[in-house]
């Protein structure tokens, strides 16, 4: 499934599993465009013989064992609140997911194809449903497609969370630091406020000051302006970068791949902090100039890893 290609260094692209969630409505059925990073996607498998979870929320049809590994799959159409039609069934899939270190199953009416795109062709989700069937909480971003169609890239991560799977280490970091404290500029580049939030509590319990960024293009935004300020002085007050990678406009890596070019920011060390949990999208942080590359959110290898890096760059 994985193309080597899916998230290339500096291209300000990524690929995309198209699929599809039905809806009934009366008489009449609409095809809802949905997708998902290809990177987060391990396969994509008929619908499995499904064991049922007792006490769990509707949403979650049951769990299935894939080679040895048990897996919970969740409704996509349910999750939506979306009234399924009866024929929904006959080409349906589940498509097999890893991200914060999370395998989970997502059943979907259909998967039609892979996409690229360009990050900069994705809105931000500024928009909610009148009807309250898909709030702005559950999209992360928009793109059209071919026929004005418009493509909903789902905040499947909430999806986790929901289930309770998925809980950020934030309280370790306040029992790691010690006496000495950092000082200085951190700049944080992520679109989910939520995330922002647990990365900004992360870094003031460190010491830092910190500004923050929502996707890449302000993120560099940001950096134009602390170099204005600072002068020749900007490593001695701007002492971390945070960068998500998946933002609409300007992903993290052609924001690294931008920074690291400009002599006023080369020197600046990138942390990436992702929910992309494999290997080839770690490589591709390095090569964009990342000096770590993290999983969110473990506080106890988020503080480590930034106390490394910020010591190494102060001697």
């Amino acid at each position: 499934m994985m193309n080597e290609n899916s998230l290339k260094v500096g291209s300000n692209e990524m690929e995309l599993v198209d699929f599809r969630i039905l809806k009934q409505q009366g008489d009449d059925i609409y095809e809802g465009i949905y997708g998902i990073n290809v990177s987060k996607v391990r396969e994509i498998i008929k619908m499995p013989k499904l064991t049922e979870l007792p006490g769990t929320p509707e949403f979650i049809e049951g769990i299935f064992d894939l080679r040895d590994v048990v897996i919970p799959v969740v409704n996509l159409a349910k999750w939506m609140n979306v009234d399924e039609p009866e024929e929904a069934e006959k080409n349906a899939r589940v498509i097999i997911t890893e991200f914060n270190n999370v395998l989970i199953g997502f059943i979907v009416h259909d998967a039609k194809r892979i996409r690229r795109i360009n990050w900069s062709d994705i809105e931000p989700a500024s928009f909610a449903n009148g009807s309250g069937e898909l709030d702005r909480s559950k999209i992360t971003g928009v793109t059209k497609i071919e026929g004005d169609s418009v493509l909903l890239i789902l905040d499947l991560e909430s999806v986790v969370q929901d289930l309770g799977l998925y809980e950020p280490e934030v309280d370790v970091i306040t029992h790691m630091v010690d006496e000495e404290k950092f000082s200085g500029i951190a700049l944080i580049l992520d679109d989910s406020a939520t995330a922002r939030k647990i990365v900004k509590d992360a870094l003031e319990k460190m010491g830092f000051d910190v500004l923050e960024a929502m996707d890449g293009e302000e993120g560099l935004e940001k950096l134009k302006e602390l170099a204005d300020l600072y002068n020749d002085k900007l490593e001695d007050n701007l002492k971390i970068i945070i960068s998500d990678v998946e933002m609409p406009r300007m992903d993290g890596f052609h924001f690294a791949a931008n920074a690291k070019e400009d002599v006023r920011f080369k020197n600046i060390p990138i942390v990436f902090n992702s929910s992309i949990s494999d290997h080839f999208s770690e490589n591709r942080g390095m090569e964009a100039g990342g000096e770590a590359y993290l999983v969110k959110f473990q506080g106890g290898a988020f503080y480590d890893e930034v106390s490394r890096i910020v010591r190494a760059h102060m001697k």
